[in-house]
């Protein structure tokens, strides 16, 4: 495997258009498992196959774990996200920060405004090493940099569609 490189520097820069500009996109099928327990479970599959994992409705929720789960995905992506954008932002404005490590929790719930079902996270910033105040400040700005801070603050543009029905004999899956 190659070793990693930092991204461009041009990722921070501002960006003046009137439309969302995607940088990069992916996709992920979620397929197979057993439905009947009303819970995601199945096989998670990038289409690129990087991604491979196995889902499981977590023991605390009454299955058999084993797997992991939305929430545990969720997590992830978010924690990565911004840690990506805290150390950008602290290479860009000169500050060290090799011990620098963001744990996010996330809860799935019961909503009491609509009786259904919701997401908390909460974002744990571990910096040591750096000064509170500047520690704060890198903190703050990496909110506004980080785009999954900025979905859990203001929501997601997207949408939700029936997609057509495949053409007989075509596959309906994702790369493997």
């Amino acid at each position: 495997m190659p070793s990693l490189q930092p991204p461009p520097a041009t990722l921070l820069d501002k960006y003046g258009g009137l439309a969302f500009e995607p940088l990069y996109t992916t996709t992920v099928a979620v397929s197979g498992g057993e439905a009947d327990h009303a819970r995601a479970s199945g096989q998670v599959r990038s289409d690129d196959g990087a991604l491979a994992l196995d889902l499981r409705l977590p023991q605390a929720l009454g299955g058999p774990g084993g797997g992991t789960n939305p929430e545990q995905l969720f997590a992830a992506g978010y924690a990565a996200c911004f840690h990506g954008a805290l150390c950008l932002l602290a290479a860009q404005s000169g500050i060290a920060v090799p011990e620098a490590a963001v744990h996010a929790t996330v809860a799935f719930g019961r909503d009491p405004v609509d009786g259904r079902y919701m997401l908390t996270a909460d974002l744990a910033v571990h910096l040591p090493g750096v000064d509170t105040r500047l520690a704060e400040r890198l903190v703050r700005e990496t909110e506004r940099l980080c785009p999954y801070a900025k979905m859990a603050r203001q929501g997601i543009a997207g949408k939700v569609a029936i997609a057509p029905q495949p053409a007989a004999g075509a596959s309906t899956s994702v790369a493997r």
